[in-house]
């Protein structure tokens, strides 16, 4: 027969290790919280986007008008600079990567289907 008192006892063990090890991994999360992390997870969840910015501000300076004309030579260089950083410059982000490997997958599936 089963003692009462022991299996509360031993479901309070149970209850304090599960608090401990969730304490633990709090601790652990607070820890994380410096500059250099912030900053990494935060370029993985939002890209910059150079290229564009550069092309917006080209853009802007070709439409100012201005008597001599030293905007119109600076923004029709920007913008060709813009484009070129979008082609070159990856602005990939976790969502994006999680996006196509779900992609992929699914057509591995289908691929797989089709055979079978």
């Amino acid at each position: 027969m089963v003692d009462p008192l022991k299996e509360r006892l031993a479901n309070l063990q149970k209850v304090s290790d599960s608090a401990k090890r969730r304490a633990n991994l709090y601790t652990d999360i607070a820890k994380i919280d410096s500059t250099h992390t912030n900053a990494s997870l935060g370029a993985l969840q939002k890209a910059p986007a150079p290229g564009k910015k550069l092309q917006k501000i080209g853009f802007l300076m070709l439409w100012i008008p201005e008597p001599t004309g030293v905007t119109c030579a600076v923004g029709g260089p920007m913008i060709v600079a813009g484009r070129y950083l979008d082609k070159k410059y990856n602005g990939s982000t976790i969502h994006d990567i999680g996006h196509e490997t779900k992609n992929t997958l699914s057509s591995i599936n289908d691929f797989k289907n089709s055979i079978m």
